[in-house]
């Protein structure tokens, strides 16, 4: 199974879309979530590398992110929060460093 159809289903299911529609732009989402990933923990991830939790949790909720506020603005659940995108990011940025390869 590769990222895109182990993670388009988790995604879907954090955004609460039942549907079809929006599969390409959330797919996108997963990819920038990912590409951001790869550039905090200084790995790459290979087709056939499997996710760690932490990582697939945070490429879930940045992807997430990424699709509700796709305007530029913070929207979803939180929307009425200042500062729930600096939250997002902070939570995100700890899942990463779980797996986060230090150079020594």
């Amino acid at each position: 199974m590769d990222k895109i159809e182990l993670l388009l289903p988790k995604v879907k299911a954090n955004l609460i879309i039942p549907h079809d529609e929006d599969n390409e732009i959330i797919t996108d989402c997963i990819l920038a979530a990912i590409d951001y990933a790869e550039g905090y923990q200084h790995v790459v991830y290979g087709e056939d590398d499997k996710l760690p939790p932490a990582t697939v949790q945070g490429v879930v909720m940045l992807a997430s992110h990424f699709f509700e506020s796709r305007d530029g603005a913070t929207a979803g659940f939180f929307a009425d929060k200042s500062n729930a995108a600096a939250q997002v990011w902070q939570a995100v940025n700890r899942l990463f460093s779980m797996n986060k390869r230090w150079s020594v």
